[in-house]
């Protein structure tokens, strides 16, 4: 959004951009039931899975964690790329830790579960962040639970977290998976948002903004959270758009109307 957007609708900044602060991400309280039990799992030490649709909020709990563990104990390493072979899965990993990396997968894991018995002696404990998990070559995923095992099996040195949509969780019950799964003590997930939680969302992203409250309409709220399907990132593209039209129709709130406009715009039936 432009400055002359912004001010026309009171606000400051604009309310649904990625570019949030981790602090300042807004949970509903289904969500936050969940982080907190990521922040269990790994202050236990544990492995977990976590499953959901597209857009219900998955990165975004992942970003929670990071600012809900200290860095003084933990190493949080995100990877995110990992359409990858095994060899090539573990080099990235190598480059995320800022590691040498070998050229043989032998070589590279060496280097990943060293780096980790290190960290044990520093007392820090590492977490890996695996996204779109559910992509994973299964070359890789036969590997993984390897990556858990230290003394014998007799050690948790590390976390690992595997995040992607609910395929994932149907791929990792193959019996070719069960040393892996087997590993993952949580196994958890999460729904999209209800309509309470949307219309709370959008006023809180407002807020921040420096908006007012009733930019958007109670029946332009209950339009969008169906429109949406409780999926975060449609509704951030959508009350975006929504924002834009008012600003251009010189709107001071966004109604079901022009909602219904936007929504016309892209096929979505209203």
């Amino acid at each position: 959004m432009n400055t002359d957007t912004l001010a026309h609708l009171g606000l400051s900044l604009e309310p649904f951009s990625k570019e949030i602060d981790d602090g300042d991400l807004w949970l509903p309280p289904s969500k936050q039931a969940v982080l907190d039990e990521l922040c269990d799992a790994v202050h236990a030490r544990k492995s977990l899975v976590l499953t959901g649709e597209p857009g219900a909020g998955k990165t975004c709990l992942l970003r929670a964690l990071r600012a809900a563990l200290g860095p003084d104990t933990f190493r949080l390493t995100y990877c995110h790329n990992v359409t990858l072979g095994r060899r090539d899965f573990y080099r990235q990993l190598c480059i995320a830790l800022g590691i040498p990396r070998g050229m043989t997968a032998g070589d590279v894991f060496f280097s990943v579960s060293t780096h980790v018995e290190q960290l044990a002696h520093e007392r820090l404990f590492p977490v890996f962040l695996v996204d779109e998990a559910h992509l994973l070559h299964q070359d890789t995923l036969d590997h993984l639970h390897i990556l858990l095992n230290y003394a014998w099996d007799s050690r948790a040195l590390l976390s690992l977290i595997l995040v992607g949509l609910p395929d994932l969780d149907d791929r990792l019950r193959l019996r070719r998976n069960r040393s892996l799964y087997s590993r993952l003590h949580h196994r958890l997930s999460i729904g999209a948002l209800t309509a309470d939680d949307t219309a709370d969302y959008v006023r809180v992203r407002v807020a921040r903004a420096g908006g007012p409250k009733d930019l958007f309409s109670p029946d332009a709220l209950a339009m969008l959270h169906e429109a949406a399907a409780g999926s975060l990132r449609d509704t951030d593209r959508l009350a975006t758009a929504a924002l834009r039209l008012a600003a251009r129709r010189k709107r001071k709130t966004v109604e079901r109307e022009l909602l219904a406009r936007i929504l016309q715009n892209e096929g979505i039936a209203s």
